[in-house]
């Protein structure tokens, strides 16, 4: 079976405003308010959680690797405790999985968030039924861009590793694709969009509603 594989922040779902605010939270317990806003910094939100610390305190002019090390842990339960407040999922992503499974398409998610706040959103969203695997950043020993989490949330879904693709938003998702010799299909409605083309992927999506004929096209 083919099957096409969803990255989660910046893809299916804005989470940007829920990171910042937990992000925000640690910079207030360092004393040093909010540092980073929305949505100007909603593309290093998507990067993830220790890239966020990492930036709040270069712009602080306080970064310390001790101190992202030590605020990591809060900032993931800030997150866990208030992870759905400002997500959204972006527009026609789940009628285009919908489509997608009556052609005949497994569909899965590979994100680079911990699997456990992955699943949490996704229930919280009401749609985690609706995909067949979600292989998160701690699933596997390994994490994107290695290929194999890619492959696995293929395998889960049903499908053919070789014959699957990636939709994602990043260089990340990128050279994921890359090192899995399978196609990359990437998003311009993020907040990474305007930069996506530069990376060459085998398809720019500019609208959720276009990704069932990119995947017939995509994988033979």
């Amino acid at each position: 079976m083919r099957t096409v594989i969803f990255d989660l922040d910046g893809t299916l779902a804005d989470t940007s405003g829920d990171l910042l605010a937990a992000a925000n939270f640690c910079f207030r317990q360092m004393g040093l308010g909010d540092v980073l806003s929305h949505p100007e910094d909603a593309g290093v939100a998507l990067r993830g959680g220790r890239m966020m610390l990492t930036a709040g305190l270069n712009r602080a002019g306080q970064f310390n690797p001790a101190t992202v090390d030590e605020f990591y842990p809060v900032l993931l339960e800030a997150y866990r405790d208030a992870i759905d407040h400002h997500t959204m999922l972006y527009p026609g992503a789940m009628e285009a999985v919908e489509v997608l499974k009556t052609a005949g398409f497994g569909v899965g998610i590979c994100t680079n968030k911990p699997e456990g706040l992955a699943e949490q959103l996704m229930r919280s969203l009401g749609v985690r039924d609706a995909f067949a695997s979600l292989v998160g950043a701690d699933t596997l020993p390994v994490r994107k861009p290695d290929p194999e989490p890619l492959f696995e949330a293929a395998r889960r879904a049903g499908g053919d590793p070789a014959r699957t693709l990636l939709v994602g938003d990043s260089d990340t998702d990128r050279t994921t694709s890359a090192n899995a010799g399978v196609p990359s299909v990437l998003v311009t409605f993020g907040p990474s969009g305007d930069d996506m083309a530069a990376l060459k992927p085998e398809a720019l999506l500019d609208r959720f509603e276009d990704l069932p004929e990119v995947a017939d096209r995509l994988i033979a």
